[in-house]
């Protein structure tokens, strides 16, 4: 899907493997029961997919490699990063064989451990097996962005905005999506405005994002491109179960968008493809198919306001719109 600007904007699911998703039989055809056929079905229907599966262990560079060859030129993917690099924990036995070696004895005893709990080789080798995962990817054109999620108490002030010039450094020449869950970076005006500048500076995109508002996990709908790619993640409005602890991660995303709430969106995505080379609409509502659902309206939506654009006069570019839409 292009823009009127030139910018590709691109629409599609954070999963393609939800449990839910797969239960529900109503996106896979029968007999599309095997990981490789999912994804080969999945990228004939959608040009874009997030792996959230990297979260919960670090990517593998033969993953990688098959996800290349399961999906056709142009498709694209953007990958979550491991827990350990936005601050989570994650269990020692999700961990790398060569990483979990090194594990002082500890941590290996801990029910999560942290980047804190790593020794320096460590932490190295945890950065160096990402870059290493993600080159397949990269090399193939494949690879959108690597997201950081970041949890409430990754905290706005020097040390967050360090870890991020590290995060920038670490991961070049990758490129880098932001994405903070309170944390106090965008808690007033000129908040939003330092933390913009300094992705802006980095050249790391920020994430916009659609969720329920009035937690200390929330963020306001702000979108702005602070880089080239412009994401934005769609998490649903579920207010009852956004901080819950549910016996699925799927059960905090139950929420199917109604269609005025996705044209909501409409104007912010083609602001930010006047001033990104792409855009991600990337929906993390995965309960069922709601999701797929919502990708599938939201493509529609924009296909049918571009074919407007072309029918309706050009007006005039204005040349003071704010960089930030709130």
């Amino acid at each position: 899907m292009g823009d009127a600007s030139g910018a590709r904007i691109l629409v599609g699911n954070c999963s393609w493997t939800d449990p839910t998703l797969i239960a529900s039989g109503a996106f896979y055809p029968r007999g599309v029961t095997s990981p490789e056929d999912r994804l080969r079905y999945y990228a004939t229907q959608f040009p874009i997919v997030e792996v959230d599966s990297t979260y919960y262990a670090p990517p593998q560079e033969r993953y990688a490699r098959l996800w290349v060859d399961r999906t056709p030129p142009g498709f694209v993917f953007d990958v979550k990063a491991f827990a350990l690099l936005t601050t989570h924990g994650a269990p020692p036995e999700r961990f790398p064989p060569e990483l979990r070696g090194i594990l002082p004895p500890a941590a290996r005893r801990k029910r999560n451990v942290y980047a804190s709990d790593l020794t320096p080789e460590g932490r190295e080798l945890l950065w160096e097996l990402h870059r290493k995962a993600l080159e397949p990817l990269a090399a193939a054109g494949k690879l959108g962005a690597v997201l950081f999620q970041f949890p409430p108490w990754f905290r706005a002030g020097r040390p967050g905005r360090d870890y991020l010039r590290e995060v920038a450094e670490r991961m070049e020449p990758y490129p880098i999506a932001v994405e903070f869950r309170g944390g106090g970076w965008l808690d007033e005006e000129r908040y939003v405005s330092r933390t913009l500048s300094l992705l802006e500076e980095l050249g790391l995109a920020y994430v916009a994002v659609d969720e329920p508002q009035g937690f200390d996990s929330s963020s306001p709908p702000v979108a702005a491109a602070t880089a080239p790619l412009a994401v934005i993640r769609l998490h649903g409005r579920n207010a009852a179960t956004w901080e819950q602890r549910t016996t699925a991660a799927s059960d905090r995303f139950n929420y199917l968008y109604a269609e005025d709430e996705l044209r909501e969106w409409l104007p912010r995505v083609r602001a930010l493809a006047e001033r990104a080379a792409s855009v991600h609409v990337l929906f993390n509502n995965n309960y069922q198919d709601y999701g797929i659902r919502n990708a599938r309206q939201m493509a529609a939506l924009l296909d049918a306001e571009e074919v407007g654009d072309r029918v309706r006069p050009t007006l005039e570019p204005t040349h003071d719109e704010p960089q930030t839409l709130l």
